[in-house]
C-alpha cells in the first residue's frame, strides 16, 4: 500500500519544474552509498566472527591440553605417554615441571593475546626464575619452545621466547634459585 500511495504524495509535495531525472540520479548516488556502508558492515561482522570462531578453537585446544596435563599429574604412570625428559629427574621434580609448564604457557598465552606486554612479562619472570623448579623447567624446554615457534613461523612466540631468556640470564646472575624445601618453613 505504502508504495503505490507514496509516488503520489512526493508528486503532490515536490516543487513544480522539479527535474525526476536529477533527483533519480542523486537517489541512486544515495542509494549506492548506503549499499556501500551495509557491505562494509557485514563484511566487519564476518571478520569479528572469523576472529572469535578462531580464538574459541585456539581455547579449546588449550582447555584440552589442559585436561591431559593434568590427567598426567594425577596418574604419573601416564608420564612415558609424552616425551622425554632431556635430563633424568625424579617424579616429584618431572611434576613440577610439568606444572610450571601450565604456568609458562598460560602466560604465554597472555601474552600472545597482548593482555601482557613485554615490561609485564620481565616482571613476572623475574619474580618466578627465583625458584628451582621454574629454572629447571626453562633449562628443559627453552630450545624447544624455540624450535616450535621457529617452526610455526610465529614472531611473537620467538620474542616471548627471548624475554624468558633475558630474565633466566638475569636470575642466573643474581645467584643460586630458591630451592623447593625452601619454600615454606617447618611448622613445629
Amino acid at each position: 500500500m505504502a508504495l503505490t500511495v507514496s509516488p503520489m504524495v512526493i508528486l503532490t509535495i515536490a516543487p513544480s519544474g522539479t527535474d525526476w531525472g536529477e533527483l533519480s540520479e542523486v537517489s541512486q548516488v544515495y542509494a549506492a552509498s548506503l549499499s556501500a556502508i551495509a557491505v562494509l558492515g557485514v563484511a566487519g561482522a564476518l571478520v569479528y566472527q572469523a576472529r572469535q570462531t578462531h580464538l574459541a578453537h585456539a581455547e579449546a585446544a588449550r582447555v584440552f591440553h589442559r585436561e591431559l596435563i593434568m590427567a598426567t599429574l594425577n596418574d604419573p604412570t601416564l608420564f612415558p605417554c609424552w616425551a622425554p625428559h632431556f635430563t633424568s629427574m625424579t617424579l616429584e621434580e618431572g611434576r613440577r615441571l610439568v606444572f610450571v609448564n601450565l604456568i609458562v604457557s598460560e602466560w604465554f598465552n597472555l601474552y600472545r593475546l597482548h593482555q601482557l606486554n613485554d615490561e609485564a612479562l620481565l616482571v613476572l619472570f623475574s619474580s618466578h626464575f627465583r625458584g628451582e623448579a621454574a629454572r629447571k623447567h626453562w633449562e628443559v624446554s627453552r630450545i624447544a619452545r624455540r624450535e616450535l615457534h621457529e617452526a610455526k613461523g610465529e614472531a611473537r612466540g620467538l620474542k616471548f621466547v627471548s624475554i624468558v631468556d633475558a630474565a633466566f640470564a638475569r636470575a642466573i646472575a643474581e645467584g643460586p634459585a630458591v630451592p623447593p624445601s625452601a619454600y615454606f618453613r617447618d611448622a613445629r
